[in-house]
């Protein structure tokens, strides 16, 4: 069974190209090639942060996720990833520390009008695309509204997109993790169908991700860097959304073209090689870095 998937807005993540069909075994055993880092263990994000891996899931390291975004024929985005994702490979999620700053959450979000300029760059965008031969997207709206949670300083959404020639339709679900220098993007790549199932079992996750001590949005001093944009900014590409000498929206364009990932991944090779992995792991020695 196939299915594709959009990730890495991240951070992140358009961009990315389906693997032809004939190269299912060898990218199956690619992927489980990898230097998966399987739960339960700690995975470490930039030096900023960590994240919990449980029993069921596996982490990879920058380095790796090179590799998996090589399989995967996701272009590089010149900065680092990590990859987390459950052992059925039903869905990844990318991670991408930013040394931005600290962002302020004092900003109300206007979801129409931040879906608007995702459009406006997205057609920006599509000139890249085209440039490069690869398929044109199109915004259908909000799979999920912008929200901001004041108390874990969270901010996520979903934009619900098609590409050209198809009636498929796809989602990349987004979230921003804010600490006291800089921002985890996070990007969760799922098909449109199983999207619901994916953020639940994503959310799980979160509580288990923690910047590092000195790191966290709570411990900002009088002082610290801050970042030129608010929440929205975020959204609609960070420092790529200030003005620039392309103008703003092609700005906006250029850094959704690199904010998506697609992927083609669930397909019966990959589940059963990946399945091995967890097997041939099930009696490896722990973490150290697990409690």
């Amino acid at each position: 069974m196939r299915k594709r998937l959009l990730s890495v807005l991240t951070a992140l993540a358009l961009v990315g190209a389906i693997a032809p069909a004939a190269a299912q075994d060898t990218g199956a055993d690619a992927l489980a090639n990898l230097a998966w880092q399987v739960g339960p263990t700690n995975g470490k994000i930039a030096d900023k942060a960590s994240i919990r891996v449980p029993e069921g899931y596996a982490f990879l390291d920058a380095a790796s996720t090179r590799k998996l975004n090589e399989i995967l024929h996701n272009p590089p985005t010149g900065t680092d990833e990590y990859t987390l994702a459950p052992k059925d490979m039903n869905w990844f999620s990318f991670f991408h520390y930013s040394d931005i700053g600290y962002v302020k959450d004092e900003e109300s979000l206007d979801a129409d009008a931040i879906l608007d300029s995702i459009r406006e760059g997205t057609e920006e965008g599509n000139e890249e695309r085209r440039k490069r031969g690869w398929e044109t997207m199109k915004i259908e709206g909000w799979s999920f509204k912008p929200q901001y949670d004041k108390s874990t300083h969270n901010l996520e959404w979903a934009v619900l997109a098609s590409s050209e020639g198809s009636t498929e339709k796809f989602a990349n679900y987004n979230t921003r993790l804010l600490g006291r220098h800089g921002v985890t993007e996070v990007i969760l790549v799922a098909d449109q169908t199983d999207l619901d199932g994916a953020i639940g079992q994503f959310k799980q996750l979160v509580p288990g991700y923690s910047f590092n001590d000195g790191e966290k949005y709570s411990e900002f001093k009088p002082g610290d860097h801050v970042a030129e944009f608010g929440l929205a900014a975020l959204i609609t590409g960070g420092a790529a959304a200030v003005a620039s000498k392309k103008g703003v929206f092609a700005a906006i364009g250029l850094f959704l073209v690199k904010a998506w990932k697609l992927v083609l991944v669930g397909f019966v090779a990959v589940g059963a090689a990946i399945g091995k992995l967890f097997g041939r792991n099930k009696d490896k020695p722990k973490d150290d870095a697990q409690e």
